[in-house]
């Protein structure tokens, strides 16, 4: 199938070549003509399968129809995932020549600023719930006049710290409004909640996030607890990654293991919630283009984050639920690439070690380091 088979016009079509797209993806061919005939749609489908895109190509072929200001809003959870849907939205606006205007409202920003941005009329907005709905009782945003309303990463977004500030949004809308939930894992929980508020909503699973690709490997270091960040170090020196990312869910740690690595000379920097926005912006460009090589963060602040090129995925804090596993694990190996992923692993974590090989069928290998190389280690 390609584009044009989803009724998209030859304008887009084009914007998408600039960007090497041709064909798309199956949650694309999925649900781009159902959200053009203005279903409900619950939709999973896995990390890097073009979800962005599903959601946003529609409104712009509507554009006709999004004349009228503020007519789709787009919730997401962080910062980071609201910049890339919106510098995706620019590069199809610009490409395209189509006259849809985009802008990002988000929490912990001068609000003032981004009312001047609302001035200027913008057919989609993208931010956080609880913002977007301040701009709403402020009548900066038009609630009346959205016609779609778009919740990524819903599971996130339906949780219990996030899932009033949501409802509070979506009940400024008009009833006859659509609404659609996008989401790498889609528990039951969320799609029940999404039912009490949905229009006969389908559920699509487009493609499940439940493997793990074959071209990653997967290794497991036994350490002490007490020398893990040290551990990371020597890994490092030995397998020379040529981008990595390092996860560690304890903000002290991960400026410890940042500061190591730095002292090391490795070029590295860390995001997480105590980040000012700003130097988050500029750390993760920095690992996008290169300037730095390791990226420490925790799965908060790298939630909705994609990079290529990253051939391997650090584990220092281990993740206790085998879905993280994979969300983790699948960032490295992207495009058939070749990645690793290596868990840095007390005695006490191998029960997690096992319950991923046991989940995803996968053999993550014991090793060891001898002399500045990893060598076969003692599966425990």
């Amino acid at each position: 199938m390609n584009f044009s088979q989803l009724d998209l016009n030859e304008k887009i079509i084009k914007a998408l070549e600039v960007e090497k797209i041709t064909n798309p993806t199956k949650v694309q061919e999925d649900v781009i003509q159902k959200i053009l005939s203005n279903q409900d749609l619950i939709v999973q489908s896995k990390t890097g399968s073009g979800k962005t895109l599903a959601y946003l190509l529609p409104f712009f072929q509507k554009y006709q129809e999004m004349q009228k200001i503020n007519c789709a809003i787009i919730l997401v959870p962080t910062h980071e995932l609201a910049m890339q849907v919106f510098r995706q939205a620019e590069a199809i606006a610009k490409n395209s020549n189509l006259p849809v205007k985009s802008a990002v409202v988000m929490g912990n920003v001068n609000i003032d600023r981004q009312i001047l941005k609302l001035k200027e009329k913008p057919q989609i907005i993208i931010g956080t719930a609880g913002r977007i709905h301040e701009l709403i009782k402020l009548k900066k945003i038009a609630a009346h006049t959205v016609k779609s309303i778009v919740v990524d990463e819903a599971d996130k977004l339906f949780d219990k710290n996030n899932i009033e500030s949501v409802k509070a949004v979506i009940k400024c809308t008009m009833r006859d409004r659509q609404l659609l939930l996008f989401s790498a894992s889609m528990t039951k929980p969320t799609i029940e909640i999404a039912k009490t508020i949905m229009k006969e909503p389908e559920v699509i699973i487009s493609e499940k996030e439940d493997s793990i690709p074959k071209n990653i490997s997967h290794i497991y270091v036994i350490v002490e607890k007490r020398d893990k960040i040290e551990t990371l170090r020597k890994l490092a020196r030995i397998l020379k990654p040529k981008k990595a990312m390092v996860f560690i869910n304890r903000v002290n740690d991960i400026e410890e293991a940042n500061q190591k690595l730095q002292y090391h000379k490795f070029k590295s920097d860390c995001i997480h919630g105590a980040n000012i926005k700003t130097d988050r912006k500029k750390i993760i460009e920095n690992f996008r283009n290169g300037t730095i090589q390791y990226l420490i963060a925790t799965d908060i602040a790298a939630r909705g984050l994609h990079f290529e090129g990253v051939d391997v995925v650090f584990h220092v804090s281990i993740p206790e639920e085998p879905m993280d596993y994979l969300h983790r694990a699948g960032r490295t190996g992207r495009n058939d690439s070749k990645g690793l992923s290596v868990l840095i692993v007390t005695k006490e974590e191998l029960e997690f070690v096992k319950r991923y090989q046991k989940q995803y069928g996968i053999n993550i290998v014991a090793k060891a380091m001898y002399q500045g190389k990893l060598v076969r280690g003692n599966s425990k």
